[in-house]
């Protein structure tokens, strides 16, 4: 319970993904945000399943 707490708390949300792309001058809505979130999250998981497979093969 206390590792899914932990991850709640480092998940970037999509509010503040929105401020922070709004920092950079990009002008999104919430949902549009929140899609750039889960396709981060994909890919991010594409990588890592990648290099883990790559690392079996050794």
């Amino acid at each position: 319970m206390r590792n899914e707490d932990e991850n709640e708390r480092r998940r970037i949300t999509p509010e503040k993904a929105l401020e922070m792309l709004k920092t950079e001058g990009l002008d999104l809505t919430l949902e549009q945000a929140r899609d750039i979130l889960v396709f981060l999250r994909k890919l991010a998981n594409s990588a890592v399943c990648k290099y883990l497979r790559k690392g079996e093969l050794k």
